[in-house]
């Protein structure tokens, strides 16, 4: 006993370049935390402050299902032929041509042909597919050429399909390369099936605005499942996508404000060779349920990283490289993306229920990415959350199974919300430009002023600090679980902690360390729990409220910690989920200067909060 306590003791002489002393929490439930949760005033802004009503996205036409049968136009197909009840409808061999605005409604069969809408660039009509099923062999089934828009409703109780034969030949001066081809507006409403079948290209095509408020869709497709140029805008609807590109595709090259995706409810199902919701410009989802299996899943994940970011050993250790770059590893520009959510521009996730199984990151912006609610399963062969700029999360309940790493951004703001995460890398990763901190600052200008270095808050970034290091991390409240092989809380810059629940476990060796920083790493409020192993240990610089951090010797997963102030009440109870050498912990119960007793396992050392 007195050999093991007199370790401990040791450890005590050494928390100053373990930056402090640490203390041991318990990991608490939600219901257990809220205080612990920021204030108002300590919430900053999200950074992306748009939220779309469904008035500005949809209109009343949109959801309008009903027509009037009597003044309907009735199309018959009939295999090679076809019948109609109007001149308006033009019928040529198996080509069947509508020519004005009205309500057409389509019962039948060609075997091999093509239902086309040329109508004046006026026209809205509709389009009731009520039992149809076209197949053309080297063109679309269904060609909306000139309307000003087409709403195409699926009967009730109907099951129809639109399939190309595995060929395209140009028929026009357009590219046609889907199943269901539309020059213009068009808009899918009803309460019936429709199955689209597309072997050499595209399932469904808009070179407009492609609005989905009812229906259910099977789209098998050899290239993406929905594109659209200008929108894709979904209520509603039920879709079932396998795509030998992205599921979904929405792009404007000419109109930096069009090609977003809106996402007001409704179910997607979809399994994706390239991304799986893809958006050039914003994307924005309110409800619904999205489930993606994306590049064959995480199992087939390339881990492929912006050169701006540190890898595992961060980016001062390999210039900016992740080991699998050391080995020739194809660059992102080489390889085809295979993201489940990727926008690039802002990105802001409202609610719904969300299971994303990623190749590549599973929820991307190339901008700034906010989560304000849902209810996420995410397994990533790369980052589980990436942005560009600025990822905050306010609330929503956050799974991560599997990941290289968890959230990651130039700036990450945790205001609220259940988080828990595994990665085999950094579970919180702020970086930017290039991370020095394994070479001159941070943890290396902790560490390389010898034994007279010692005193204080020893764990502040010393000297040599890259002047690139302008990232952050700032933890105002909600609920953080970090299980990480590399560093848990990697901050290329700088970390605020001011309110919420943190604990960090992990990681177990390596140059790696439970807390990494570069310039500050500040705690004022909140409660911080961090196990993991010593050789590039950091605590806090700086901190308002108490904090123990110690060295406890190799320590097996599971072993008991139990912090408890002079009068012996436990503050803090924990058993880490893998093995570790150091304590950090701060809590609003710790107040500088007192003395606090922690034990770990049978061991128990006293020590004083700095």
């Amino acid at each position: 006993m007195k050999k093991i306590l007199s370790l401990i003791l040791i450890s005590v002489l050494i928390t100053s370049f373990l930056s402090g002393c640490a203390k041991e929490t318990e990991s608490k439930p939600q219901t257990e935390i809220q205080s612990d949760t920021a204030t108002a005033d300590s919430v900053t802004p999200t950074d992306v402050e748009f939220e779309n009503p469904n008035s500005d996205m949809f209109t009343e036409r949109d959801f309008e299902t009903d027509y009037d049968k009597s003044k309907a136009v009735n199309i018959k197909l009939n295999g090679s032929s076809s019948t109609a009840s109007c001149d308006s409808v033009k019928i040529s061999g198996s080509t069947v041509t509508i020519t004005e605005e009205a309500t057409y409604v389509v019962t039948g069969e060609l075997n091999d042909g093509m239902l086309i809408v040329d109508a004046s660039e006026t026209a809205k009509l509709q389009l009731v597919l009520d039992g149809v099923n076209i197949k053309s062999e080297t063109s679309a089934a269904l060609y909306i050429l000139e309307a000003d828009k087409v709403f195409l409703t699926l009967a009730k109780g109907s099951k129809n399909t639109l399939e190309n034969g595995g060929s395209f030949t140009a028929i026009d001066d357009n590219n046609i390369d889907s199943a269901l081809f539309s020059k213009q507006d068009l808009t899918m409403n009803g309460t019936g099936v429709l199955t689209v079948t597309s072997p050499a290209g595209h399932g469904v095509v808009c070179k407009d605005d492609l609005v989905i408020t009812g229906g259910s869709y099977t789209v098998t497709s050899a290239s993406h499942g929905f594109d659209a140029n200008d929108s894709v805008r979904l209520a509603n609807a039920t879709l079932n996508i396998d795509a030998g590109k992205d599921a979904v595709h929405c792009e404007n090259s000419d109109d930096a404000s069009k090609g977003f995706v809106y996402i007001s409810s409704g179910n997607i199902k979809a399994e994706a060779e390239g991304d799986g919701i893809s958006s050039g410009a914003y994307m924005q989802i309110k409800d619904g349920t999205i489930d993606l299996l994306v590049g064959g899943g995480s199992k087939n994940g390339t881990k492929e990283h912006s050169d701006s970011f540190g890898g595992f050993m961060g980016g001062g250790r390999h210039g900016g490289m992740r080991p699998e770059d050391m080995r020739g590893a194809e660059t992102e520009e080489d390889s085809a993306s295979m993201k489940g959510l990727k926008a690039t521009s802002n990105l802001i996730i409202s609610g719904g229920n969300i299971n994303v199984n990623s190749a590549d990151d599973s929820i991307h912006s190339d901008a700034s990415l906010t989560v304000n609610g849902g209810t996420f399963n995410i397994s990533s062969g790369d980052d589980a959350v990436h942005a560009e700029e600025t990822l905050t999360v306010t609330a929503g309940k956050i799974d991560i199974l599997e990941s290289y790493e968890g959230l990651e951004a130039l700036h990450i703001n945790v205001q609220g919300g259940d988080i828990k995460l595994k990665a085999s890398d950094d579970g919180l990763n702020a970086a930017g430009g290039n991370d020095q901190s394994g070479t001159t600052g941070g943890r290396d200008g902790m560490f390389g002023g010898g034994p007279d270095t010692m005193g204080g808050h020893g764990g502040g970034p010393g000297g040599g600090m890259s002047a690139n290091s302008n990232g952050s991390i700032k933890i105002f409240g909600g609920t953080l679980y970090i299980n990480s092989s590399g560093d848990g809380v990697d901050a290329n810059g700088t970390l605020e902690i001011s309110g919420g629940y943190t604990t960090v476990t992990g990681p177990t060796q390596g140059d790696t360390a439970t807390l990494d920083y570069d310039k500050t790493a500040v705690i004022t409020g909140g409660t911080f729990i961090g196990t993991g192993s010593t050789m590039m240990a950091q605590s806090f610089s700086d901190s308002s409220q108490g904090v123990i951090a110690v060295s406890v010797g190799n320590q097996a997963a599971e072993t008991q910690i139990t912090l408890t102030d002079s009068d012996g009440n436990t503050i803090v109870s924990h058993k880490p989920e893998l093995e570790f050498a150091v304590v950090i912990i701060s809590t609003p119960e710790l107040v500088k200067g007192e003395m606090y007793s922690i034990t770990v396992g049978s061991e128990t050392g006293e020590f004083e909060a700095s």
